[in-house]
């Protein structure tokens, strides 16, 4: 008398013993998958952990998703240095596809804030040498809707030992009479919007023409594109997104100007 053998048919042992095989294969391959490095340096698991957390959560507490972070052992200068900026990032281009509304990229970038402000505090500033600290101001033009990339680079700054200020939205009379009056060693606009790029032009013509010698000028963020036509058009001495290229300038330039 047969029987209905409720989970198909027998297996030899040996072939169950290579199914098991294959499937572990399976789920190592996935998890190293999810492993690999990618060409921002992340690690695509705790950069998906990490947008999960900034979108999904109800209640969400920066300085839990902090110590959660930890578990993936990323320093702290990882999540401000790369993994909040692209986190950023993802967030704009689900926008773009319309897969999530601006309200919700909105509260999204509210709480990468959040969590850059966390992993900031927790950084000591490296002040080596107190007597050449170099000043810095981190500019967002005026009309610009962007803020979380002004405040990657002035934490990023405030790392290598600068003493950073922020200008958001303000006119370009206001940010010309901040320079003239702060005397900044540096100055960083943060450009998001081609638009924005004909306001860095005519904001870095005036700076020049009030300053001798003028600070060193740069021009960083999404839509800088790294290109000379673009340091060109607006005047600026470089364009990057790196923190450290403009503060090794500018020591440059101090020493240039210091052996004169």
């Amino acid at each position: 008398m047969t029987q209905d053998d409720p989970f198909g048919t027998t297996r030899h042992p040996h072939g169950r013993a290579c199914d098991h095989a294959a499937l572990a294969s399976e789920v190592i391959s996935i998890l190293n998958d999810r492993q690999v490095v990618n060409a921002s340096g992340a690690r695509q698991v705790a950069l998906d952990y990490l947008v999960r957390a900034v979108i999904k959560r109800v209640d969400f507490d920066a300085r839990l998703v902090l110590d959660e972070m930890g578990a993936y052992r990323l320093t702290h200068d990882a999540l401000i240095d790369i993994y909040i900026p692209k986190a950023a990032e993802h967030l704009g281009a689900l926008w773009m596809t319309s897969d999530m509304d601006f309200a919700a990229v909105t509260i999204g970038a509210l709480r990468l804030q959040a969590l850059l402000g966390e992993a900031a505090q927790s950084l000591p500033g490296n002040h080596a040498d107190m007597t050449n600290i170099l000043h810095a101001l981190v500019i967002v033009p005026e009309y610009e809707q962007h803020f979380l990339g002004a405040s990657v680079v002035a934490a990023q700054l405030r790392r290598l030992g600068c003493d950073v200020s922020v200008s958001i939205n303000e006119s370009q009379h206001q940010v010309v009479d901040r320079v003239e009056h702060d005397r900044p060693d540096m100055v960083l606009f943060s450009c998001a919007r081609a638009a924005a790029l004909e306001t860095i032009r005519g904001t870095v013509k005036k700076i020049r023409q009030n300053g001798d010698p003028a600070p060193v000028l740069a021009l960083g963020g999404a839509f800088s594109g790294i290109t000379d036509g673009t340091r060109k058009r607006t005047g600026v001495d470089l364009v990057t997104n790196t923190a450290k290229d403009v503060v090794g300038f500018a020591t440059k330039r101090q020493k240039a100007l210091g052996s004169r």
